[in-house]
């Protein structure tokens, strides 16, 4: 079971299942939702999501088709979610509270990371999306 939540403690989720990738999203959407150069994101099962405090979550409708969560109280970003794959969450590595070990891990949308931001681990880097 992973665990974790906001930063004021208001939402909580627990996950039913594993951390089988990371993903390190350098896109411009990613580091403004995250004031950072990257967001650090997982893709993970819906159905086996679980939140408390559900009253304190947000959706905020990036574009047609995404929509990224957050805690109205404090502003931690917890998911994002494309409305054409429902059943996967991209849960926000930084507000899991459990322990998890996962060496699948890669850097997407390189094309367009921040200018000051330099690479300098080993994990494969993608311009786009992963599949693409």
């Amino acid at each position: 079971m992973i665990t974790g939540g906001c930063l004021c403690g208001k939402v909580r989720y627990e996950y039913e299942g594993d951390i089988t990738e990371i993903a390190l999203c350098h896109c411009s959407q990613c580091r403004q939702a995250q004031g950072s150069a990257f967001a650090t994101n997982s893709p993970v099962d819906a159905r086996k999501m679980r939140f408390s405090g559900q009253e304190y979550l947000t959706e905020f409708e990036c574009n047609q088709n995404k929509v990224r969560a957050f805690c109205q109280c404090c502003g931690s970003p917890l998911y994002s979610l494309r409305k054409d794959i429902p059943n996967i969450m991209r849960l926000r590595l930084g507000t899991v509270e459990s322990s998890l070990s996962c060496e699948n891990r890669y850097h997407i949308f390189t094309a367009s990371k921040a200018a000051w931001e330099v690479i300098t681990d080993d994990y494969p880097q993608y311009e786009t999306r992963k599949d693409a």
